[in-house]
């Protein structure tokens, strides 16, 4: 009796749907708001404003809502929404949603915290559900994300959001060791979130992987995603992608580049960007700070701050996961009184999502060190209370996602930047960006040097002290790669006292910067007073380099910096390695026997030309060319027929196959004659040993288990005609005395 009421039950069900999915449609397209234009800029819809269908032709404005419940969207997406206590759009929500869910490409650009997450997720719920989407059909929607964090963080949203639906989603991120379980699945998943390398993966590598039916793209933190990182791995996906299909891009610096857009087949795309007149470019309840501090006293700073907030979260930047890891590992020793973590791209996936989940957890206080990693979308439950830069952002981008981890939607944050004196060309241009960044000068009275402990600490524990050489080596690298050389210049660091900051007990040698200092010494463009470290004598000639063991730096240490500050391929480490020799062969800190030097050279169209000068058998000179002249007639101009000069390069080949069919024979030749001097060599052995044994006795013991050889054969001197005598080993002893007296009596005549 159940069945049939179950069945009927769906079948009930399936009608409603159906009868939603018709309302829905024709609600979208009748009140579709114009291209272009701005749905916050219409007067907003009350609370109380009737919604949906109004009459028989006639339907509310969903253009201007500010509350979920006034779209055009399924109830299963609205019960969702609501017990995830998502009531009240946001701007972005309010100005995106509308053009979205009438299928247009849409570019989002918001302040970091406002809710551009559920401005795609939304449209990726509703166009599969009114497409009616189910397992059969495959992969419907792709969700790309740049970290493996970030993409954690929304497959939770989306499970969130969309719990009441039926479609099938999937998490596929590096890192983990089920790669052949999500192969066997990810052909009945309707919506995958993942990041661009494991996505390329499994379309290079999982069995009719397909993705031609798909109905929408969509881009987190799309900046990062398009730019030169990616670059390989985005073109690839792209290429595999139907070009009929809707596009989403969203993240807090949204690009406008024309090649950008046209590499995802973009068409007629609606450019939001709701804090674009905003007064400023990051959150209205974020306090930022900047103050000067000087390289050396870093580390003194960063440990004066935390010993001065023990009851608050912080998130800390560094420019490398090789300081993360120092700092880390150094302060847990020193014990500051706060719980400490840290985060980087070379921790394994479980650790890392981990100490994510950790660190979001409320009302609990601790620091997280953590690279640029930890920078793009992450959102930790609104409970980051500062953001610390120890080392400088490389862009006013990267300043605006880092700072953006707190004053997330409507909570307030604070956040401090570390700048040296050499780089306050970034604080011109922040402000210049529209961030307003105080400026406060340092209190010296509560700063606390933690250089002495760091030195004694490195004489206690030899891998502190690897790790300090480490972190001051990838330090001095990051600087030296940026572009920006107006702020970002290695010359201008006192090297010597960061590495005394860090507790070494003598600088490490660094290749790179030697090569940088003697270019810039023999070029004449600076002085070598810029480092107190480098010797000048050492610096302009080209002996032989003493081996540092602190300049050893591994090659996937080197990739994994660079992956932490944003320049690498995919975390993937099977695309992380390909392409990028001649890079990493100049940032390969490991010293060579000799310091090599690479020039480029400087062609002079302007030199005198050389002739070529062929002599004949008697040392005259002759024209080039002149064995192909015609010699027979005495006239020594150049061949010109084409058919003698074919003919006398065929006779040239005849000449050189004869040749060489002569060296084969000379050489088999020769291999035939060593092989018959090393037989007869062995021959002449096996004839030694058989005489010593003849020797040794021909009868009793001797000769038991010994295989008889030929009977010796000898030759009597006295016959002429050269008659042998066969003699056998049972001769006896009278025979052997005459053979004996003729030997002598021959050997006398």
């Amino acid at each position: 009796m159940r069945r049939p009421k179950s069945r009927n039950f769906r079948k009930k069900q399936q009608l409603l749907e159906e009868d939603e999915i018709e309302l829905l449609n024709s609600w979208i397209q009748s009140q579709k708001p114009d291209s272009g234009s701005n749905p916050m800029s219409l007067p907003p819809l009350g609370s109380k404003a009737p919604v949906g269908r109004l009459d028989d032709e006639s339907f509310s404005r969903y253009a201007g809502a500010t509350r979920f419940q006034q779209l055009p969207i399924s109830q299963k997406t609205k019960d969702g929404l609501r017990e995830s206590k998502y009531i009240k759009m946001t701007d972005v929500q309010r100005a995106s949603l509308p053009h979205a869910l009438c299928g247009r490409d849409v570019l989002g650009a918001a302040k970091t915290g406002s809710g551009k997450t559920l401005a795609f997720l939304i449209p990726v719920l509703e166009k599969l559900y009114r497409e009616r989407w189910g397992p059969e059909d495959g992969v419907g929607s792709i969700i790309i994300s740049p970290t493996r964090e970030l993409g954690g963080q929304l497959f939770d949203v989306l499970k969130s959001a969309g719990k009441h639906h039926n479609f099938s989603a999937g998490l596929l991120i590096g890192g983990r060791k089920d790669i052949d379980t999500e192969k066997e699945h990810v052909n009945e998943l309707n919506i995958l979130v993942c990041t661009p390398g494991r996505l390329l993966q499994h379309m290079n590598e999982t069995p009719n992987f397909d993705c031609s039916q798909l109905q929408v793209l969509v881009l987190d933190e799309a900046d990062r995603i398009l730019d030169i990182g990616f670059k390989k791995d985005l073109n690839a996906i792209i290429s595999q992608i139907p070009k009929r299909r809707q596009t989403l891009l969203f993240s807090a610096t949204q690009t406008k580049s024309v090649q950008d857009l046209a590499r995802l087949s973009l068409k007629d795309p609606e450019y939001v960007s709701v804090h674009e007149e905003s007064a400023t470019a990051t959150p209205v309840l974020l306090r930022q700070t900047a103050m000067t501090v000087s390289l050396d006293q870093k580390f003194d700073m960063l440990w004066s701050f935390i010993k001065a907030h023990l009851n608050a979260k912080i998130l800390v930047f560094l420019s490398s996961c090789k300081q993360v890891k120092f700092v880390y590992e150094a302060f847990k020793k020193l014990r500051p009184g706060i719980p400490l973590k840290c985060l980087h791209g070379r921790m394994k996936q479980e650790k890392r999502m981990g100490i994510y989940s950790q660190f979001c957890e409320k009302d609990s206080v601790s620091v997280l060190f953590s690279t640029d990693v930890a920078s793009r979308g992450l959102d930790f439950n609104k409970a980051v209370d500062w953001v610390i830069q120890v080392d400088c952002p490389e862009d006013v981008a990267s300043y605006i996602h880092r700072v953006g981890r707190t004053a997330r939607y409507r909570s307030g944050g604070r956040s401090v930047l570390f700048v040296m004196p050499s780089e306050m060309k970034i604080i011109e241009n922040l402000r210049a960006a529209k961030v307003p960044i105080e400026f406060k000068k340092v209190n010296t009275k509560i700063l606390q040097s933690v250089s002495e402990l760091l030195s004694s600490l490195l004489v206690k524990y030899p891998n502190i002290q690897h790790l300090a050489q480490r972190a001051f080596i990838t330090y001095l690298r990051s600087i030296h790669i940026q572009k920006d050389k107006e702020i970002f210049d290695v010359m201008k660091l006192p090297i010597d006292k960061f590495s005394a900051s860090l507790g070494l007990p003598m600088t490490p040698k660094i290749r790179f910067l030697d090569q940088k200092i003697r270019h810039k010494s023999i070029s004449g463009k600076s002085s070598l007073s810029a480092s107190e470290n480098f010797d000048k004598e050492n610096l302009l000639e080209d002996s032989i380099v003493e081996e540092d063991p602190s300049e050893k730096l591994e090659l996937s240490d080197l990739l994994e910096d660079k992956a932490d500050r944003g320049f690498i391929l995919t975390e993937d480490t099977p695309n992380l390695v390909g392409g990028k020799t001649s890079e990493i062969e100049d940032i390969n800190i490991r010293p060579a026997s000799r310091v090599s030097k690479k020039k480029k050279l400087k062609i002079n169209l302007h030199r005198p030309l050389g002739t070529r000068v062929v002599f004949d058998d008697e040392c005259n000179t002759l024209p080039p060319l002149a064995k192909i002249a015609d010699t027979d007639s005495g006239n020594a101009s150049f061949v010109v027929d084409q058919g003698e000069k074919a003919e006398y390069y065929k006779r040239m080949r005849e000449e050189l196959m004869q040749a060489d069919k002569e060296d084969k024979l000379l050489q088999q030749q020769r291999r035939r004659e060593k092989r018959i001097k090393q037989k007869m060599k062995w021959k002449g052995g096996n004839i030694e040993e058989d005489h010593s044994d003849d020797l040794s006795g021909s009868e009793g013991e001797g000769t038991k288990g010994r295989v008889h050889r030929n009977a010796k054969i000898y030759f009597d001197g006295d016959n002429d005609d050269g008659e042998r005598k066969e003699v056998t080993d049972n001769i006896s002893l009278r025979e052997q005395e005459e053979l004996a007296l003729k030997l002598l009596n021959s050997m006398h005549s």
